[in-house]
């Protein structure tokens, strides 16, 4: 496990284990989905010791390794499956054609879901059990969360279902109920900033502020070119009304940043420090009340980020809203 800040969440999950079913969860990007394969790892190993970890090198975690563990399905939305590495290779061209006609669903579907349950109810192949990983477990609809209760209420055999989750409210209450709770936080930012640092980010305590301190977000907007340097200075390019390389970003993302420094500014208006952006980098002396009247337009624009906008024409608008409420007072 290359996260040096979930080794001791995976020691004390191992150790409480009680159900048959965990929900992991916390932030995003702190290392959910690594965890639950972890844990999925460990029940499977073959070796594992007094500590229950997973060895790393016996049959059964080189198969894991591998995506290719016959006792464990792990169940993802289409649109995650490349990029968190687990595509089918079962599916082949039929799976490929599909996808050339529609976009990759962001959600699990009910029949995917009724799927997995009939996985856990067959034979183990090994002999250590079956594991069903569902990630992440809030991108389930109503439909198929409701064709997993009766799994979780009584589930096969020695089944084990790990949910992985950044959003545990987004879940029905009843799925909650039925699993043992294994929480994440924000790890140590020492830890993580080390961390950053092997993997050769520059101004890593930089990335990690900007991120919120969420470590492999970091990695995230890197590969979308967003480095420390354009981070610094953001604010003042957006002051002047130059909308510059977000043309390019994902509208997402353009608001999310947008909201950060919003938010900084509100911060600095009311007298406090910023948590996202160096105090440095931020514009001076904003008014408090324009502030606060771009953060209710962003939040809405938050809740419509998905829909099929001009982003072009959207991200222009919304840099000249941000030139507007950066503006020193009057």
């Amino acid at each position: 496990m290359p996260l040096p800040w979930l080794d001791a969440p995976l020691t004390q999950a191992l150790a409480t284990q009680r159900g048959h079913a965990l929900l992991i969860h916390g932030p995003q990007g702190v290392g959910q989905w690594d965890l639950t394969l972890t844990l999925a790892q460990a029940y499977l190993c073959e070796s594992a010791g007094a500590s229950r970890k997973p060895c790393g090198v016996c049959a059964s975690c080189k198969l894991v390794q591998a995506h290719s563990h016959p006792d464990l399905l792990v169940l993802l939305p289409e649109a995650l499956r490349e990029p968190l590495g687990w595509g089918s290779d079962e599916e082949g061209g039929a799976s490929e054609e599909k996808a050339g006609k529609r976009k990759p669903s962001k959600e699990i579907r009910v029949d995917e879901v009724r799927q997995a349950i009939a996985f856990a109810q067959t034979t183990s192949a090994r002999g250590r059990g079956k594991v069903v990983v569902i990630h992440p477990a809030e991108r389930m609809n109503g439909i198929s969360a409701n064709a997993l209760l009766k799994t979780l209420e009584e589930p096969p055999g020695d089944a084990k279902l790990l949910l992985s989750c950044a959003a545990p409210d987004a879940l029905l209450p009843t799925i909650r109920s039925r699993c043992q709770a294994v929480q994440l936080g924000l790890p140590d930012a020492a830890v993580a900033t080390a961390w950053l640092g092997t993997q050769s980010v520059q101004q890593p305590e930089v990335m990690l502020a900007a991120t919120g301190g969420q470590p492999q977000d970091v990695l995230e907007w890197l590969a979308e070119g967003i480095d420390a340097k354009l981070w610094v200075a953001l604010p003042k390019q957006l002051a002047r009304g130059d909308v510059g390389t977000m043309a390019s970003w994902p509208l997402p993302r353009v608001v999310d940043v947008l909201q950060k420094l919003c938010h900084d500014a509100m911060r600095i208006a009311a007298g406090g420090q910023p948590r996202y952006f160096p105090a440095s980098s931020l514009p001076a002396a904003p008014a408090l009340p324009s502030l606060t009247t771009w953060s209710r337009e962003l939040s809405r624009m938050a809740r419509q980020a998905e829909h099929p906008w001009n982003a072009g024409l959207l991200v222009e608008s919304l840099t000249q809203q941000a030139s507007q409420a950066l503006a020193p007072r009057p």
